[in-house]
């Protein structure tokens, strides 16, 4: 039970911050918001101050900022349709926007509590291609194929995601034991056939190193990899999903993230309360990065979508005909809800 309150204050923050950005770009652009509402289905709770109503609904999914001529013409002014391009614009990206803020906050305060873990090089086997690349044991490695992995989650995605590449070109870090001066250095490595593994290796072994953030600097740095590498993360999983790679099945919907919020709070447990409250910081920051990415995909009724409308009624030099984009919006969102629901469907027999 405890589990299910911690993953609704989550999914209720997430979805705040998302309609909070809509809402303050909505009346920075003097747009009249008609409604400000958190949940779906009956309102639980309702009072209006000034032009606005503030909700909050019965299911904890999603949420809306209504602007006053939306959907519809409305001569009013103060009527979102009636705004400019760029400041309508504004108001829609603002939404996916301040999910990667808030994703962003939560991961400086991430590494501020727990460190980062760097790709430290615990091994180099002698006469190795590495080893004559001139790569040695306590160098930090930074990028692989020109790829960023100088994070060691990020290395573990890239080995997932492509397990075949060959290291051809390896940058890493080297830190001079008697100056303490940092220098960077790219290499050029042949890999080897290894019989045993099916693989071409270069005779390296990765391990993580953490590290505390030694400065302001270093935290906000290393807090902007951390919510980036859940951007990746999300971007990539889509990227397999769209090829083919994963399918539907592997989606997870309302319950299978409260099972993991669920697990996460119980294997935090395990150590402390604070390790606890580290896994559903982490966990908060995963589905923020994710509700701003799924946001900004060119769908209609999704944010993307919307501003693609705009991109569309910037070149053509006038609005697409409001029934129709009123039309395409509702059924690519009967299109979202049958697939949430096939989602919610597919996590009851996986998780039950």
């Amino acid at each position: 039970m405890s589990s299910v309150i911690v993953a609704i204050l989550v999914f209720g923050l997430i979805v705040l911050i998302h309609e909070l950005g809509h809402f303050l770009f909505a009346k920075m652009n003097g747009i009249a918001v008609v409604e400000f509402s958190i949940g779906m289905g009956p309102r639980l709770v309702r009072f209006k101050k000034g032009e606005t109503i503030y909700s909050i609904k019965a299911l904890p999914l999603g949420g809306s900022c209504m602007m006053l001529g939306e959907d519809e013409e409305n001569p009013d002014e103060r009527a979102f349709q009636n705004k400019s391009i760029p400041a309508r614009m504004s108001v829609i990206a603002a939404g996916p926007i301040f999910n990667f803020i808030l994703a962003f906050f939560l991961a400086v305060i991430l590494v501020g509590m727990n460190g980062y873990d760097t790709t430290y090089i615990k091994e180099v086997t002698d006469r190795s291609p590495a080893y004559e690349a001139g790569i040695r044991p306590g160098d930090k490695l930074l990028r692989i194929n020109g790829e960023s992995v100088s994070m060691y989650r990020d290395y573990i995605l890239y080995k997932l995601l492509k397990p075949e590449e060959k290291m051809n070109l390896v940058e890493y870090s080297r830190i001079d034991p008697t100056t303490g001066t940092e220098s960077i250095h790219s290499v050029s490595v042949n890999p080897e056939y290894s019989k045993e593994s099916g693989k071409y290796l270069i005779g390296i072994i990765i391990a993580p190193e953490n590290k505390k953030a030694a400065s302001l600097g270093e935290l906000v740095k290393y807090g902007y990899m951390e919510m980036e590498y859940d951007v990746k993360l999300t971007v990539k999983s889509l990227g397999m999903l769209f090829t083919g790679k994963a399918s539907v099945n592997d989606l997870s919907g309302p319950v299978g993230i409260v099972v993991m919020i669920d697990d996460s709070v119980k294997a935090g447990l395990t150590v402390s309360v604070v390790a606890a409250l580290m896994n559903v910081i982490s966990m908060c920051i995963l589905l923020s990065a994710n509700l701003g990415v799924m946001n900004l995909l060119p769908i209609p009724a999704l944010d993307g979508g919307r501003l693609l409308f705009l991109i569309i009624e910037a070149i053509r030099g006038k609005r697409m005909d409001p029934e129709k984009e009123g039309l395409v919006n509702l059924i690519s969102m009967a299109a979202l809800m049958a697939l949430m629901i096939f989602v919610v469907f597919n996590d009851i027999s996986r998780f039950t």
